[in-house]
């Protein structure tokens, strides 16, 4: 009896709940950042590649930047879904489907801005048509295809048990919505056989899902790494793009625990245990990523051949400079002596530490995209003076933005649509710990 009124308690605490005032308003305010971006994309489409401010040289902008972004961000599932539940950590349940909707979020968009940086859309089938295998863009396109469809399913298998508690419960909500339900899960009983090949299927996808992780950020690195450039030229980038992909990851996972923490009530369910633990993951994935950004300049820096000392001071002492120091300072550095204390730890500190993470992480990939494209091996010459330098186009500016809300769109739909926490892993661990 008593395990019954506490299961209907969870129940009743996780169910998803339409959008009150403020959430209506958040809800357009993106759907407004959308529509500009969607109208910047059709100017685009309609006069070309000549509206950004990309150019011969600066041929990558800051749709590549968000792409970078995008990729990295969507590490967080296979961190937190994946590794944690293979080292049976328990403490990460109430994470779990957080995490997977931030990476199948971003995996969409990442792959939805590549296209939009190919000016025309229909070049993408020429990838499809005409592609080889010696190219490292179609290992990407095969990688992120790949993670993307075992993220979908790291998300859809674990909902299943969910799904059932959805179609039993009469809550107030419309026939549209219940008939999305009877459709993702009618088929779900609950039985035994069920539940041991979920149980079976999701330790499978665990398991493939960190090698596909680590391809899809490797292979983002080569992209870099074997176009010989200043700054590219690097046997570090792997590792320095997976260490930095776990840190945004795990940053934004912070910042959206603290947010549906508060929007939905969950202090029962996403306690000062998970933003102590999340802090420590944090601070320890931050001084990784300090660790390879050392080594990706310093490097260079003591060589300093003449190409790589120009892209150096450019970044260091240079035009670039403030953006790299906030990205370094405000990034990582500001976040681990916040997070090495205790107190720094606590929900309210987390989240500043995380959008501080995030913020440092976009300008990071910013910066790892547009200074080097500037200082090319063989020096600019005989070129108008803009071209020597980029910043981008309000069309730009627009289609990123409008990129980045369309993001945190498919995020605030999804968790309107589906429990933040997992309700029946809640249970079933409520009751584990009740024996």
């Amino acid at each position: 009896m008593e395990n019954t009124i506490i299961d209907n308690k969870i129940t009743h605490d996780l169910m998803p709940v339409p959008f009150g005032f403020w959430g209506k308003i958040w809800t357009g305010i993106l759907l407004l950042f959308c529509g500009i971006g969607a109208f910047a994309y059709c100017l685009q489409l309609k006069n070309g590649l000549a509206v950004t401010s990309m150019r011969d040289y600066a041929s990558w902008g800051i749709y590549i930047s968000n792409f970078v972004f995008f990729v990295a961000i969507s590490l967080v599932g296979s961190l937190i879904t994946a590794v944690l539940r293979l080292a049976n950590v328990r403490w990460s349940t109430p994470l779990t489907r957080i995490s997977e909707i931030i990476a199948v979020s971003a995996i969409i968009f990442a792959s939805i801005i590549i296209v939009v940086d190919m000016g025309r859309p229909e070049r993408f089938l020429n990838l499809v048509i005409h592609g080889r295998l010696q190219s490292p863009i179609i290992w990407d396109v095969v990688v992120i295809s790949t993670y993307f469809f075992i993220s979908l399913l790291l998300l859809y298998l674990p909902l299943l048990p969910d799904l059932k508690l959805l179609i039993q419960s009469r809550g107030n909500r419309s026939d549209r919505l219940s008939k999305v339900y009877h459709f993702l899960g009618s088929f779900w009983k609950g039985n035994p056989e069920q539940v041991k090949r979920s149980r079976k299927s999701i330790n499978l996808l665990c398991i493939t899902i960190i090698p596909v992780a680590f391809s899809i950020h490797t292979v983002t690195s080569w992209l870099f790494a074997t176009t010989y450039r200043p700054g590219w030229d690097s046997t570090n980038f792997g590792a320095y793009f997976i260490s930095g992909a776990f840190l945004v990851g795990a940053g934004a996972v912070v910042v959206a625990m603290y947010v549906f923490r508060k929007a939905y009530h969950l202090e029962r369910y996403i306690t000062g245990l998970h933003f102590d633990k999340m802090g420590r993951i944090v601070v320890m994935l931050a001084m990784l990523y300090l660790y390879f950004n050392i080594n990706e300049y310093l490097v260079p820096a003591f060589k300093m051949r003449k190409p790589e000392a120009a892209h150096l001071m450019d970044l260091f002492a240079g035009e670039y400079a403030p953006l790299f120091w906030f990205a370094i300072v405000v990034g990582m550095l500001l976040p681990i002596a916040m997070l090495m204390f205790k107190r720094g730890r606590r929900p309210l500190p987390m989240f500043i530490a995380g959008i501080m993470v995030v913020v440092g992480a976009w300008f990071k990939r910013y910066l790892i995209v547009t200074p080097t494209l500037l200082h090319p091996f063989l020096p600019m010459q005989d070129v108008p003076a803009s071209y020597h330098h980029y910043f981008p186009s309000w069309q730009e500016w627009a289609i990123a933005l409008g990129s980045l809300a369309g993001c945190l769109l498919v995020i605030t739909l999804l968790v309107r649509i589906f429990p933040i926490v997992p309700i029946q892993e809640t249970i079933n661990e409520q009751h584990e710990t009740a024996k």
